[in-house]
């Protein structure tokens, strides 16, 4: 009896688990009656173009890829806080960096030139792009580990990019094509060195530092400009790969720091950074030998120290990693009152690059999408297009308007002022360029095992290069940053002493 009783209730409990399992539906929420035999005439017959279940499925599998990200396609997202320790209402009116406020983000990690499924153990940039999901509207710092660039301006980003790209011949990364490009770029100098360190492979993506790279302006509620460059700081400190290290790592997983972040965010390992600031007045800027604005330049520490703005905890990972990283959006046009760009040339392009690229790649109202959405509400005339879903009611979509019913301007929302007298339009290089003084700085800073490393790491690129005119022409480079760094090239690349005393002799 008891034994019936039990074995009832199993098969009732069995009866109603099954029972509370959702429904297989259509995209349209349509109950499907089979998902594993198509619509055919008899059973061995055609399949019907009315099984509109089939086709929808199909249809849709089909459209599953959106456009890759033509630089850092490959990447890996996830959920935070930031909280702000520092006041700094004197230089900004942004309340992000209020003291105690606390914020939340989504931040995106990636690698810069490979594709989506490259392993992340390859020699490149990573980004580090934090959104902040402000109580004044969403503000994106975009950036990456490296605090400088290859380049400083716009113009040359789809040059280098394409040289960096695979050869549209042999659909391969060629050392030919990267270093012809730089062998006329010598700007790039200081950015070679570091990716070609150790550096340029972080071991994950908690152990790295990020940058903003480029320099904006604070702007206070009365409306001077400081100009602020950022920094994040690992809490886990940094630690990266040599080149044999990255092999070993990569015959075994390709998305090792993919598994690192998750895995340390599920055993509650969160991964931290401190943020912080160096800040710089307009009057100032002449008293450095380099130009502030340049992007292949860092701010000196002893001219501009840091000073920590806050703290910010990843601690959740994405539920679904193709809506919430994948169609992710970022650009540094993203700005909230009381921060604006600078005139950098780079940083220029980027503003409009950034923005028309994620329009390209998930449409114009991609900013709608949970992941790039404001956390307060949006009150804009900007309308339709594929995928609208902001609610819209009422009649008056346009201003102004004589009627109570459409949007204000907020009048104390102000740029800051810029002033240019007796000046004309210029297409030149910026002042003092001065393209391989850090580079050396930065050579100069390693540990001889760092060093070693660098030069063979670009040793081995360079020396695949089959036009001997562009290899001595990037050893002069170097040997301009710092003699020894250009010696050593030399010496691993194999120059006679003829070449190395004929090259020293034109740099």
């Amino acid at each position: 009896m008891i034994k019936n009783l039990i074995l009832c209730a199993s098969i009732l409990s069995a009866v109603s688990g099954s029972a509370q399992q959702k429904q297989l539906t259509t995209n349209t929420g349509a109950s499907v009656g089979d998902n594993q035999n198509s619509k055919t005439i008899g059973q061995n017959g055609q399949v019907l173009l009315e099984d509109f279940h089939l086709i929808e499925k199909l249809a849709s599998f089909d459209r599953e890829r959106i456009p890759e990200r033509v630089v850092h396609a490959r990447g890996v997202g996830a959920y935070g806080e930031f909280v702000a320790s520092g006041n700094f209402s004197k230089y900004t009116k942004a309340s992000v960096f209020q003291k105690g406020k606390s914020t939340p983000v989504f931040v995106r990690f990636s690698t810069v030139v490979h594709g989506v499924g490259s392993p992340e153990t390859l020699r490149d940039p990573r980004g580090f792009a934090t959104k902040f999901y402000t109580d004044q509207g969403n503000y994106d710092l975009v950036g990456n580990n490296l605090p400088v660039f290859f380049i400083r301006d716009a113009m040359k980003f789809p040059d280098m990019v394409h040289a960096f790209k695979p050869s549209p011949i042999y659909n391969k990364q060629d050392a030919n094509r990267v270093f012809d490009f730089f062998s006329n770029i010598p700007e790039g100098t200081h950015m070679l060195t570091r990716v070609y360190s150790d550096y340029g492979i972080p071991a994950n993506y908690r152990q790295m530092d990020g940058f903003g790279v480029h320099a904006y302006k604070w702007v206070n509620e009365n409306g001077e400009v400081t100009y602020v460059k950022y920094k994040w700081k690992s809490s886990q400190g940094e630690k990266n790969l040599t080149a044999e290290e990255a092999a070993v790592i990569q015959s075994q997983d390709f998305q090792h720091a993919t598994v690192d972040l998750y895995e340390n965010i599920k055993n509650k390992n969160f991964p931290a950074w401190e943020l912080y600031v160096q800040l710089l007045k307009a009057e100032d800027f002449d008293k450095l030998d380099i130009n502030p604005l340049d992007p292949t330049k860092i701010w000196p520490e002893n001219v501009a120290p840091l000073q920590l703005v806050g703290k910010m905890t990843l601690n959740k990972i994405p539920e679904n990693f193709f809506q919430e990283v994948e169609q992710s959006a970022f650009s540094p046009a993203t700005l909230v009152p009381g921060i604006e760009p600078s005139e950098d040339k780079l940083l220029q392009g980027r503003l409009f690059s950034y923005p028309d690229t994620q329009r390209y790649r998930i449409g114009g109202n991609f900013q709608q999408l949970p992941v790039n959405a404001p956390k307060v509400p949006t009150a804009t005339n900007n309308q339709d297009g594929a995928f609208s879903t902001r609610p819209v009611n009422g009649d008056i979509n346009y201003q102004p308007s004589s009627t109570q019913n459409g949007y204000v301007d907020n009048e104390k929302n102000e740029y800051s002022k810029s002033t240019f007298t007796n000046v004309s339009t210029v297409q030149q290089k910026i002042t003092k360029p001065n393209d391989f003084k850090q580079a050396g700085e930065f050579y100069r800073s390693l540990s001889e095992k760092e060093k070693e490393s660098l030069i063979k790491n670009l040793s081995g690129d360079l020396g695949s290069v089959t036009n001997k005119d562009v290899v001595r022409k990037m050893v002069g480079y170097f040997y301009m940053a710092d003699s020894d760094y250009g010696k050593r090239l030399a010496k691993a690349l194999g120059l006679t002493r003829e070449e190395v005393e004929k090259l020293f002799i034109k740099s």
